[in-house]
């Protein structure tokens, strides 16, 4: 099968120091491959050289004939002025204005991004930053394509989201390429691994579980690799193998060795001990919400809510985006008013809040003497480290240490603002999407530290793995005014709102039908001639598939690919055959 795009000995650096280093590599036709790497690393230079939008210094690039790709980058820029149906819907070339709309394709895309809801005449301009990257995303995924490169797709996306877009890019034989610190989107979707690392692209079959085995087994096998980074590697891949059943699908490595390397790491969290511990910390209260009810302009988010945390409670919190969890953490942090109820908060109670917001510090300090202005020495858990060693374990090596803060990036940032916030050493914590912006390796560094964190903790995350292993409740805000529990924990969330959305689509009613008129009639026409051009090529494209399932026969994955594929033309043929009936009636008056 030959390669889409190719890799020849490129070599890019960033002033002088090398991002790739003489790499060489290939994408295939249905290839998906996940790109992992520290931030700073190359991972979206390796996008950007790959997509031809970056010349390399050194190297060929070369891509296949007449190659149909969209790239989405963190640097993606939508046309000044233009609005939704200017970006998503235009460049597809219907002929009618609502002509789009009967292509379940794209509507099915407009829906799972969230993209309906803004309206298509909203101008992007006045959207934020998170929204015109979902309008970026949609524009992206409504070609016909034979490579889409995205670089943190899942960034701005809730839990649904992230799912929706899993499932779309499973279901298309499209070749991916993909930058995401998102491990169960990297573990669903991805059937390769490059891991960006000194200049050099290291190549893994299989996703995330099985890259972090490699990774575990290479490092036990070399003795030069650092015994920190070797242990949290071990210590992710013991909670891989035991940890919550919605992970069913078994890796492809060889269990016994998976088992033999993990036989010794201890469980992530001793639970009976930490809770003994945070209320010898805390005492009986910590934090209570009584009869609260919280709104926005346009809605009630919590109605007559009572909500009690306690010493040692591990939860997160899920919802759509728009839901109110945000609004409901600043109100648990006292940031909110309450419009009635009454919040309560333990004498003993040292609350810490990391909000989305990046607060201002001076530009001028450099990084560890930001993070000694809160204290010198801090002691989380039974772990006792200097200032330098958690920024260090935050991703600041010594070096970037003296890096003046007004010369971090926003990712950089934000780790700093959470560094400082453990350095005061609170007994509860309030994190609003922490994963925002770090890359797998500080995410470990992060789950290792809340693992052994003896205080109360309540996250809001779209990052299902980060819910799953640090917290030991899930609640959820489902837009009823209520704090529903969730004791299938993000699995149930799902299931959940799957059966929300079938309730409310309530089939709406015919009006009684009317005579046609002359001109309805003629756009019927014109509608059914265009349904039946439709038609002609799903059924072309059916039995292309079917051709292609013969002869995958010996090819599991091809063929539950191709599977998905065929599944999804069945579904929007049926759909354009009932539109063309519908048309067919008002042609005929």
């Amino acid at each position: 099968m030959a390669n889409l795009v190719n890799l020849e000995s490129v070599s890019k650096s960033f002033g002088v120091r090398p991002l790739l280093d003489g790499v060489s590599l290939g994408v295939g036709e249905g290839d998906r491959i996940g790109v992992v790497g520290l931030n700073g690393g190359g991972k979206t230079t390796l996008l950007e050289v790959l997509a031809g939008l970056a010349e390399p210094d050194e190297g060929r690039v070369s891509q296949n004939r007449g190659l149909r790709m969209a790239v989405v980058t963190q640097r993606t820029e939508l046309a000044e002025g233009s609005t939704v149906r200017n970006a998503v819907i235009d460049p597809l070339g219907f002929d009618a204005e609502h002509e789009w709309a009967a292509d379940s394709r794209v509507r099915s895309i407009l829906d799972g991004l969230g993209i309906t809801g803004f309206g298509l005449d909203s101008p992007v301009g006045t959207m934020s930053g998170g929204e015109r990257r979902r309008v970026a995303l949609a524009a992206a995924l409504v070609q016909d394509l034979d490579l889409v490169v995205l670089d943190e797709p899942t960034n701005h996306l809730d839990v649904e989201g992230v799912r929706w877009l899993a499932e779309h890019l499973l279901a298309r034989r499209t070749a991916l390429v993909v930058v995401t610190h998102d491990r169960w989107f990297l573990d669903t979707v991805c059937s390769r691994t490059w891991e960006v690392v000194g200049g050099r692209v290291e190549q893994y079959e299989g996703g995330y579980a099985d890259w972090i085995f490699a990774r575990a087994e290479r490092a036990r096998l070399a003795d030069t690799i650092e015994e920190k980074r070797r242990n949290l590697a071990r210590k992710e891949l013991a909670w891989l193998r035991r940890g919550a059943p919605a992970r069913t699908s078994k890796p492809r490595y060889r269990i016994d060795a998976a088992e033999a390397l993990i036989s010794d790491v201890p469980p992530p969290r001793d639970s009976v001990e930490l809770l003994a511990f945070a209320k010898r910390r805390l005492g009986r209260t910590v934090l209570e919400l009584e009869d609260v009810t919280l709104t926005v302009p346009d809605r009630v988010l919590v109605r007559d809510l009572t909500w009690r945390i306690g010493p040692g409670d591990r939860v997160g919190i899920v919802g759509v985006n728009g839901s109110g969890k945000t609004t409901l953490l600043r109100a648990l942090a006292g940031e909110r008013e309450l419009e009635s109820g009454k919040r309560i908060q333990g004498q003993t109670v040292k609350l810490a809040h990391l909000s989305q917001e990046l607060h201002d510090l001076d530009g001028s300090m450099r990084v560890l003497e930001a993070v000694e202005e809160i204290a010198r020495r801090v002691v989380l858990g039974k772990q006792e480290m200097s200032a330098s060693q958690l920024a260090e374990r935050f991703g600041f090596s010594s070096q970037k240490q003296w890096t003046p803060v007004g010369d971090l990036s926003g990712g950089e940032r934000r780790r700093l603002q959470l560094c400082r916030l453990l350095m005061a050493e609170p007994n509860v914590l309030l994190l609003d999407e922490p994963t925002n912006d770090l890359d797998i390796d500080t995410l470990q560094q992060l789950e290792d530290l809340l693992d052994s964190w003896p205080g109360t903790l309540v996250v809001i995350s779209h990052d299902r793995y980060l819910v799953e292993r640090v917290c030991d409740q899930v609640v959820a805000l489902f837009g009823d005014g209520g704090l529903t529990d969730l004791p299938g924990g993000i699995e149930e969330y799902l299931r959940r709102r799957d059966r929300q959305k079938e309730a409310d689509a309530v089939p709406v009613a015919k009006p009684t039908s009317a005579p046609s008129s002359a001109a309805d009639q003629r756009a019927a026409r014109k509608e059914l001639a265009r349904l039946e051009r439709r038609l002609e090529t799903l059924q072309k494209k059916e039995a292309q598939l079917h051709a292609a399932l013969a002869e995958a026969a010996t090819d599991p994955e091809r063929l539950m690919a191709l599977d998905a594929e065929l599944k999804a033309v069945l579904t929007e043929a049926e759909d354009v055959e009932s539109q063309w009936l519908t048309a067919a009636e008002t042609a005929e008056g």
